[in-house]
């Protein structure tokens, strides 16, 4: 399964080029994901089985991007970040992160954009889904910033949808379950 029809033709040499590093304890879902990379187009993915050795694969590869667990044992994916987005204490802060888990709590979302990720995506995730995310950073990438004890990728807008009174023929929604980045 190809998917170079959903991804832009200025953008498919760029994502053959790509050097991907995949951070998982879990070795099932590395090679879940290393198929949907290459299937993708991705041919560069290097794996690291938990958070310490995933820093020390930045440091010796350089990655263009990195996707890694939420939960892992030793160093999570909110702590792993944090030490990547530290500007002064790591080699290569500014590198794209998108967390990939299992976990869809909107306290982790928001966590997530808080520590730097670049994207959150949930599993089981559909090539397409990842393809998207990654397309997104490549092609509209958010300048990094630094501010208050932050450094990352410049914030998005959280949106949470509030309740309101819904048309006659829809079902009606919890305030709070609804939420967007903008």
């Amino acid at each position: 399964m190809s998917l170079d029809s959903h991804i832009p033709k200025h953008l498919q040499q760029r994502i053959e080029t790509l050097k991907v590093l995949l951070v998982d304890d879990d070795p099932h879902m590395r090679k879940v994901v290393r198929t949907m990379l290459a299937a993708i187009g991705i041919r560069q993915v290097y794996e690291a089985s938990d958070g310490l050795a995933g820093l020390e694969a930045i440091r010796a590869l350089i990655p263009d991007l990195v996707l890694v667990d939420w939960e892992m044992p030793m160093l999570d994916g909110a702590q792993f970040i944090r030490m990547v987005r530290s500007p002064g204490d790591f080699p290569y802060p500014d590198v794209p992160i998108i967390i990939l888990t299992g976990h869809g709590d909107r306290w982790r979302v928001i966590e997530a954009a808080k520590v730097g990720a670049h994207e959150y995506l949930l599993k089981p995730v559909s090539t397409k889904a990842l393809s998207d995310r990654i397309v997104s950073i490549l092609a509209k990438p958010r300048p990094t910033v630094k501010m208050e004890g932050y450094y990352g990728p410049a914030p998005r807008k959280l949106v949470f949808l509030e309740e309101r009174v819904p048309e006659p023929d829809e079902e009606p929604r919890k305030p709070g379950n609804v939420f967007m980045l903008h």
